[in-house]
C-alpha cells in the first residue's frame, strides 16, 4: 500500500496491484469478460494506497469510458464484479487445506442522471475479506493504465497482470499444470478442450497483445508426459532500451493502442508527468542556449534532470552506473538525442534497468 501511495503522488498511468489479487483463481466456469477485469483494474487504481481500508472509494463514470470508445455499460460490468466468485487456498477450521471462495465488491452505488445513463459517479467497497487480502499482501505488480485499456483479449490482459507480479518478484519463469492455468485465466470447462485450440485462441493471441503493449515480452515452453502436454512454461523477459528509444523518438504515447499495434512500437511503459524543472529547454534564433544532452560524467552533481530521474526510476542502484549501462546501450545514437525525447527514452532506460535486475 506504501507502493501504491506513491504511485498514486506521482499522477502518472502506473499503479500497484497487491499480489495475492493478481494470484486469486476464478472459481470453475467462472471468468471477468474484458470490461468488467478493466474497471476492476480502473477501481485499484482509483482506491490506490486505501484500498484496504474499509471506506467507501468514488470514480467518475466518464474515467471509466477514456481510453476507449462506446457505451461500456457500467450497470452490467458492476452487476457481474458482484456476482464472480474467486477462490484462494485456506485454511479450514479443523486445520485441514480448503478452498475459500469469495467476492471482491461488497456494494456499489451508481448515479442515475436524468440526462443520461452515462453522467455522474460509480461508489463501491469492497469485501472484507477483499481488503484483508490486500491488506497482508507484500508483493505487487506495477501495472500501466494505458496498457490495461489497451487490451483487446480479457486473457491477454490476465497474463498481463500475472507477467508483471513475477518480473517484480524477479522470478522470471511461470509453470503450471493446465488445470492451474485453466483456473488462473478462468477458462470455462467447456471451452478449448483441445491443447491445439488453447494455444491457438488464448496463449498465442495473449503473446501477440503483450509483446506490443506490455513493458515485457512473453514466451512459453510446453512439457509433455508421452503425447500430452501436462504443463507450462511461461518466460517473461524486460523489453530493451532500443525498443523504448524508438518509442520516444516517433513521440508515439500520444497514439491509439491500434496505431501502436500498426507501428509496431510499444513503450516500456509511459513515464509519469514530469516537473518544470525537468522539461527540456529549446534553442530559440539568435540564442547561445544549447538543447539539453547526456552528460559525459556523473550524475551526482549538475547533472539535472537525469540524477533525478534514476533516482527515481532506478530502483535504487547507483545513478553512474545505470548511466554508464545507458551510454553503451545507446552508443553513437546518444549524440543524435537531445531534449524531451532524451528525457523520454533515459526515463524508459531506468525503468527497464531496475526490471531487469530488481532490488540492489
Amino acid at each position: 500500500m506504501r507502493v501504491a501511495h506513491a504511485l498514486q503522488a506521482r499522477d502518472g498511468d502506473e499503479f500497484a496491484k497487491p499480489g495475492t489479487l493478481v494470484e486469486v483463481r476464478f472459481v470453475k466456469g467462472q471468468s471477468l469478460s474484458l470490461t468488467a477485469a478493466r474497471l476492476l483494474a480502473l477501481m485499484i487504481l482509483t482506491a490506490g494506497g486505501d484500498a484496504w481500508e474499509p471506506v467507501a472509494h468514488r470514480m467518475r463514470k466518464a474515467d471509466i469510458r477514456r481510453g476507449h470508445k462506446g457505451n461500456e455499460r457500467i450497470s452490467e460490468m458492476l452487476e457481474e464484479l458482484h456476482r464472480t466468485l474467486f477462490a484462494v487456498d485456506d485454511l479450514s477450521w479443523r486445520g485441514r487445506k480448503a478452498t475459500k471462495r469469495f467476492s471482491l465488491i461488497q456494494s456499489s452505488r451508481e448515479e442515475i442522471d436524468e440526462h443520461g445513463a452515462e453522467a455522474g459517479w460509480i461508489e463501491w467497497e469492497f469485501t472484507p475479506y477483499a481488503r484483508r487480502l490486500i491488506r497482508e499482501s507484500e508483493t505487487y505488480a506495477v501495472l500501466n493504465r494505458q496498457a490495461v485499456l489497451g487490451f483487446r483479449s480479457s486473457y491477454a490482459l490476465r497474463l498481463y497482470e500475472l507477467g508483471a507480479l513475477r518480473l517484480h518478484r524477479r522470478q522470471s519463469n511461470w509453470r503450471a499444470d493446465m488445470t492451474a492455468i485453466r483456473a488462473a485465466f478462468g477458462i470455462a470447462p467447456e471451452l478449448y478442450k483441445d491443447f491445439a485450440q488453447l494455444r491457438r485462441k488464448v496463449l498465442e493471441k495473449a503473446k501477440a497483445e503483450i509483446d506490443h503493449l506490455a513493458h515485457f515480452t512473453v514466451d512459453w515452453r510446453e512439457i509433455r508426459r508421452g503425447r500430452a502436454i501436462v504443463e507450462i512454461e511461461f518466460t517473461f523477459q524486460p523489453k530493451m532500451a532500443p525498443a523504448q528509444l524508438t518509442m520516444a523518438e516517433s513521440d508515439g504515447e500520444d497514439a491509439t493502442p491500434d496505431a501502436r499495434r500498426a507501428d509496431q512500437v510499444m513503450p516500456i511503459a509511459t513515464p509519469p508527468a514530469l516537473p518544470a524543472p525537468v522539461r527540456a529547454p529549446t534553442k530559440r534564433p539568435g540564442s547561445t542556449e544549447t538543447a539539453l544532452r547526456f552528460p559525459s560524467g556523473s550524475l551526482l552533481y549538475g547533472s539535472e534532470p537525469f540524477g533525478e530521474l534514476a533516482k527515481v526510476h532506478g530502483g535504487g542502484w547507483s545513478r553512474d552506473l545505470i548511466a554508464d549501462a545507458y551510454r553503451s546501450e545507446m552508443g553513437e545514437r546518444l549524440a543524435n538525442l537531445s531534449g524531451t525525447k532524451l528525457v523520454k527514452s533515459w526515463t524508459g532506460f531506468c525503468q527497464a534497468f531496475a526490471a531487469r535486475r530488481g532490488r540492489p
